[in-house]
């Protein structure tokens, strides 16, 4: 259960921050250079468990360069987490969302323009409605049975969901490539 909410953890990070390369963002250990430090707001720096995805959003916007670190985790015997996943798991995601459109803003819309911010904004204008649509109509047919209606719905939701979906991917792809050289 640790591993897997590590990995998923890890690849919300990597969309929230950009650092597609970052293998375990949710270590927590951290090395810092000097200019780094300095150019860091920590005032505004997330207090909580979430800090070290907040870190790398930062260095992004700024076009820091950023490297994995090989540690090895130790355990003490029987050591039991004191993360509770129910109520981590919602808080890490609402501040991972806000990060990434902070992240957005930022560096793609404030400091420069570049297209995958429409990419991000029409995929989720597309797959959000396309994939409650067709929730939707898969309930409608189990409740009511086969409908003409519903089956261009239904192909009308498969469009919105296929459309948004490359979107998304298309999106995920400008931004591993605008933030290639930032591989430490």
């Amino acid at each position: 259960v640790r591993y897997l909410g590590n990995a998923a953890m890890s690849f919300l990070t990597k969309i929230a921050s950009g650092y597609w390369h970052v293998a375990d963002s949710q270590c927590g250990y951290t090395a810092i250079n000097r200019r780094a430090l300095k150019l860091i707001d920590w005032r505004q720096m997330y207090k909580r468990y979430g800090q070290p995805n907040d870190l790398l959003v930062r260095l992004n916007i700024l076009n820091l360069r950023v490297c994995d670190v090989m540690v090895e985790p130790i355990y003490g015997i029987g050591e039991q987490s004191g993360i509770k996943p129910f109520r981590m798991i919602p808080r890490l995601s609402k501040l991972l969302l806000r990060l990434f459109m902070y992240r957005m803003l930022n560096k793609y819309v404030i400091r420069d323009t570049h297209p995958l911010v429409l990419f991000y904004a029409l995929g989720g204008i597309l797959t959000v409605p396309g994939v409650l649509l067709g929730l939707f109509l898969v309930f409608w047919r189990l409740v009511q049975g086969p409908d003409t209606v519903a089956m261009t719905s239904a192909l009308f939701a498969v469009f919105l969901s296929v459309m948004g979906t490359q979107s998304l991917l298309f999106a995920m792809l400008f931004d591993m490539e605008a933030n290639r050289d930032l591989k430490g």
